[in-house]
């Protein structure tokens, strides 16, 4: 267990699900999916709390709050009854989005890895081990920037619940110790600028477990 709380340093990949919160989905205009997708991003875009997140010039970036998993135990095609087996705990995180690239990728129907993989582009918490969260189908998430509050939801609302996005994932590729998956966001997500200040919690049973906070800078 002493390693995966270590997940940003040894972890292969960062597993994100897009659009499972449906109210999410509808806000940016997509549709609400049937069956989950998701998208990868390098783990070198991990940054960890508190520091620096850089935007680049030219770029609208969007924060997105989410409930990310660390996974404890590899596996490959696990079933939904046998999934928390493979969870070893939570992290607090950020899914960053170039959104004007992520549009443009869009359209032109081009992966979203130049919009989600920018350095810094996963802001994140401390592990959290699972026996914190009972349900984490139950925890809050939220984030403020510049002092205002921005997203502030329950994950009750994700359309696809962890057991079946791990099916879904170790059905197509191994998930590895030390792995993250990022679970989805809520609404209200909007633009970080440069010399904003973002913070954002995790609570759970009305006990603050993860508060993370950086400063937005220009990337150089």
């Amino acid at each position: 267990m002493a390693s995966v709380r270590n997940f940003t340093q040894f972890g292969r990949k960062i597993v994100a699900i897009g659009r499972n919160f449906s109210e999410h989905a509808r806000e940016l205009g997509n549709a609400v999916p049937t069956a989950p997708f998701f998208f990868l991003k390098p783990t070198s875009s991990y940054v960890c709390s508190p520091g620096k997140i850089e935007i680049p010039r030219g770029c609208t970036v969007h924060h997105e709050v989410e409930l990310g998993v660390v996974v404890g135990k590899t596996g490959r095609n696990i079933r939904q009854e046998d999934a928390w087996n493979h969870v070893a705990g939570y992290a607090l995180g950020l899914d960053l989005t170039a959104r004007n690239l992520q549009d443009e990728a869009k359209k032109k129907g081009l992966p979203w890895s130049t919009a989600k993989g920018f350095d810094t582009f996963t802001p994140i918490g401390p592990f959290i081990p699972g026996s914190s969260i009972a349900d984490p189908h139950n925890v809050r998430l939220w984030v403020e920037v510049g002092g205002q509050m921005r997203q502030n939801g329950l994950t009750n609302a994700m359309i696809f619940q962890i057991p079946q996005l791990i099916e879904h994932i170790s059905g197509i590729m191994t998930l590895e110790e030390g792995d993250l998956v990022l679970t989805g966001t809520p609404k209200g997500v909007g633009p970080i600028e440069p010399g904003e200040h973002v913070v954002a919690g995790l609570e759970y049973e009305g006990q603050e477990l993860s508060r993370i906070e950086f400063d937005a800078v220009e990337r150089n």
